[in-house]
């Protein structure tokens, strides 16, 4: 590799969050017209040094070289002011604007007049996305559209405004097998082209299956970077990441699971012939006390919509539910929780306050049972506190604002503010979406404790090392309907995968 082959060259680079030290003399080295993904567990950096690259975190100790030139961005437009541009996992796309708006979003093409030139937005758009292998009709609203599709009109916009070094954080994390290939197609032409792209993820599969070189990350600290060949496999990469110790965890990755649900405990929840024209047709299942009833599907299948009818958040056309043997129909979340049911859903960023405190966000939920007249920070403190040892939740203590946490250590937030009070039906969508295997071990292991106390659990996830790791039975859902359930059978991710 010469010097001309090298992009982007980070030395000794350093960064602390209010006194947790985040990264410690970290190396990095990008080349051009390579993909170079990112594996570690949260809070192991890898995030923390994207943003730093892509001007997010301005403050921070070492050096970056940009074509060997010393640089220090002090903001995302700087940074992509000097062609770098980062898709984040929380898309930052409008739902309620066209797809060519979105593309052209804060730099719309205007007449000699001032007004916004529509048709060359329009033919402009249309010629982006074509880039990315993407027939489009630039006048469609893009929220009607799958997300892998806004995905990639997302990737669109960031390479319209020139970038030539594109980082992408969990970019398959909300897709379909369909989908990934697609992304897949566009990154590698990507590459080909000289562009450099930077890949975190935790799917190890995709991560093998894209990349050039792969770099490990562990608390705090680069363990090693590699070239991927055929010699590097999922066992590899999980050892390094995370060492020995986690083989019940790892069987959900590469082998076959029993399941087994109990055989006498009571239905806690019941549903029958559940319909919403457009999300799901005739999904009829039931939950048992003590038992995790694993949904899985591709994105898109109806098991977020369901989740959300669940819950109350959707009116069904159809169907009954019953809990706790009683018939109820949901008309809106404060009825569900009445009736026992909790919702954790996939978007952290709809349910949690990131820039409030930790024990706030765990308290939100059941402030008018600690006192309906005025509020008791010193109680709301002492309950974080026990939730965030039960959990083992990495945080200075219960002051500290949410939004420097983890994902992982936020997503086990989400889950506390329904704990204090257990339910009778927890439902988690999406519960270990973006993290590593470590951080989806916690989840596993507080999940089956609540299980094992008695709590009825649905989990819904599109992963399904996810669901193999967590379910007692799997009902698999596809375009809306229930396809198969597994139950006291031994099964595997193909079965799911073929299943979906």
């Amino acid at each position: 590799m010469t010097e001309a082959d090298i992009r982007l060259k980070m030395s000794h680079i350093s960064k602390s969050f209010g006194g947790v030290e985040a990264l410690r003399g970290v190396d990095f080295t990008l080349r051009r017209g390579e993909i170079h993904a990112l594996v570690g567990e949260n809070g192991a950096g890898k995030s923390t040094l994207m943003k730093i690259i892509a001007g997010v975190h301005a403050g921070f100790e070492g050096e970056m070289l940009l074509d060997g030139a010393p640089v220090h961005f002090h903001s995302a437009r700087d940074a992509l002011r000097h062609g770098i541009g980062m898709v984040h996992q929380e898309l930052s796309v409008v739902p309620q604007l066209t797809v060519a708006e979105n593309v052209y979003l804060g730099v719309q093409p205007v007449t000699r007049l001032g007004a916004v030139d529509w048709p060359a937005m329009a033919r402009g758009a249309r010629e982006q996305l074509k880039k990315l292998g993407l027939e489009l009709d630039p006048r469609i609203t893009l929220g009607e559209l799958p997300i892998g599709i806004q995905q990639l009109v997302e990737l669109s916009r960031v390479l319209f405004s020139g970038a030539s070094i594109i980082i992408l954080d969990e970019p398959t994390s909300a897709l379909s097998p369909p989908e990934i290939e697609r992304l897949f197609r566009s990154l590698r032409k990507l590459r080909d082209e000289g562009n450099s792209i930077i890949f975190i993820s935790h799917f190890l599969e995709d991560v093998l299956a894209i990349a050039d070189q792969v770099t490990v990350f562990r608390n705090g600290r680069k363990v090693v970077t590699a070239q991927v060949t055929p010699e590097i496999d999922k066992a590899w990469v999980i050892q390094r990441m995370i060492g020995k110790g986690h083989e019940e965890l790892e069987s959900s990755y590469l082998g076959d699971v029993a399941l087994a649900s109990p055989k006498d405990a009571k239905t806690v929840l019941e549903a029958q012939g559940l319909s919403k024209e457009g999300s799901f047709q005739d999904v009829s299942l039931t939950v048992k006390a003590g038992e995790i009833l694993g949904i899985y599907g591709f994105m898109g299948c109806g098991q977020i919509e369901l989740a959300r009818a669940l819950f109350g958040k959707l009116k069904c056309d159809n169907g009954s539910l019953t809990i706790a043997g009683e018939a109820r129909k949901l008309r809106n979340t404060a009825q569900a929780a009445e009736a026992g049911i909790a919702y954790v859903p996939e978007s952290r960023r709809s349910m949690l306050f990131h820039h409030e405190p930790i024990y706030k966000n765990v308290s939100i939920a059941i402030l008018d049972r600690l006192s309906r007249l005025w509020l008791k920070p010193d109680a709301e403190r002492e309950i974080a506190r026990g939730h965030i040892d039960r959990l083992s939740i990495k945080t200075p203590g219960t002051e500290a604002l949410l939004g420097h946490l983890s994902g992982g250590n936020q997503q086990k937030v989400a889950v506390a503010k329904w704990l204090t009070y257990l339910p009778k039906v927890l439902i988690l969508s999406e519960p270990t979406r973006g993290m590593d295997v470590g951080a989806k071990e916690d989840v596993v292991r507080i999940v089956k404790n609540l299980r094992d106390q008695g709590v009825g659990i649905i989990v819904i996830s599109t992963e399904p090392e996810t669901v193999l790791s967590l379910a007692d039975r799997v009902i698999v859902m596809r375009k809306g309907t229930v396809s198969q359930e597994f139950a006291d059978e031994t099964i595997s991710k193909d079965k799911l995968l073929a299943a979906a």
